[in-house]
């Protein structure tokens, strides 16, 4: 088989009502030379058969148990043969032009740029958006750019982002190659963040490409306001923390992250944001317990977070000085991360 420009990777995990309409989007895209990956991961709904029998052209990686975001895609990618890796959720339709503008943009730019950024729009309102890739708080923590925002149009010039949401982001295959792929541990949640934030940490760059759309189903795949969830937002964003940050960032990251529950606290009281839903369901002692068990399972494994950080080190490209201008640039605060879904 020769090498196609382009596979697409969709993790699939009990989907099979989601994968048609997502499935489809990709058979209408503009482009060609288009590999279709699809990785289940163990489900229990028939969703490998369906895409056997009625999407005989994609091709099926059937795992026997779920390994989550991160791990699906290390085995879609490890069996992928494109020159570019697209990941797309399965909870997504993808605009015609889809790949056709993110590949545009990748090969006319250059070669210093490894992974691009698509507008995502909410599927039920789709002059809601989604992100345009992604931002960071200093303790860690990932949120999208534009989250809820109503598109007036204020992210349709093309240029730089800090790293895509791994929701319906494009990579250079090279790049995979030398900074290694998903952290399997993360499982799900800020396994993007992690990617993406070692990519450029190793000196590669990335793009935004606002005619690539995409629209989501947010959370359709999962459940928005989960304990699960809770609990893998919290540990994974401390172990970025640990993995990647210059150390004096890390000793004072505690004031950013009492600042950021004590704006979560105040959305839960007032019936604002994600912590407002989510005590709604689990009430705040819940919220709690799931923090302090996140933070627990997360300082347990500092020693082994510290060894891959060691192990990273050699990749390092940018100055301390160059992080800090990232950081600062895609910053996001404490009311952002808090008081929005």
């Amino acid at each position: 088989m020769t090498q196609p420009i382009v596979s697409v990777v969709i993790v699939n995990w009990n989907g099979r009502h989601l994968l048609g309409e997502c499935l489809d989007s990709l058979a209408a895209q503009s482009a060609g030379d288009v590999e279709i990956v699809v990785v289940d991961n163990g489900s229990r709904d028939g969703s490998a058969e369906y895409v056997r029998e009625q999407y005989p052209g994609v091709r099926l990686v059937g795992l026997p148990e779920n390994t989550g975001f991160a791990g699906g895609n290390n085995a879609g990618i490890a069996f992928a043969k494109g020159k570019y890796i697209a990941l797309l959720n399965n909870d997504t339709r993808a605009d015609t032009d889809w790949l056709t503008n993110l590949l545009r943009d990748a090969e006319a730019g250059p070669r210093t740029v490894g992974m691009w950024a698509s507008k995502i729009l909410s599927y039920d309102q789709p002059d809601v958006i989604d992100n345009v890739g992604l931002l960071l708080y200093p303790d860690g923590i990932g949120r999208g750019k534009g989250r809820l925002e109503k598109d007036r149009g204020q992210y349709d010039v093309p240029g730089e982002a800090f790293f895509p949401s791994g929701c319906a982001g494009l990579y250079r295959k090279e790049m995979l190659d030398e900074i290694g792929l998903f952290d399997a541990e993360f499982f799900a949640y800020a396994d993007d963040v992690d990617l993406g934030l070692r990519g450029r940490l190793a000196g590669w760059e990335c793009r935004y490409v606002p005619s690539a759309k995409v629209y989501h189903k947010y959370s359709s795949s999962s459940s928005a306001h989960s304990p699960f969830k809770a609990f893998l937002v919290e540990r994974n964003r401390i172990w970025v923390l640990f993995k990647y940050f210059p150390l004096e960032l890390v000793l004072v990251s505690p004031f950013f992250t009492f600042l950021r529950l004590a704006v979560h606290l105040y959305g839960a009281l007032s019936g604002q944001g994600a912590s407002a839903r989510f005590t709604e369901q689990h009430s705040v002692l819940g919220a709690t317990m799931i923090l302090l068990k996140a933070w627990g399972a997360a300082l347990a494994a500092v020693p082994a977070i510290c060894r891959q950080r060691r192990a990273f080190s050699p990749l390092r490209r940018i100055s301390r000085r160059e992080l800090y201008g990232l950081l600062c640039r895609y910053r996001i605060s404490a009311r952002e991360v808090a008081l929005k879904e």
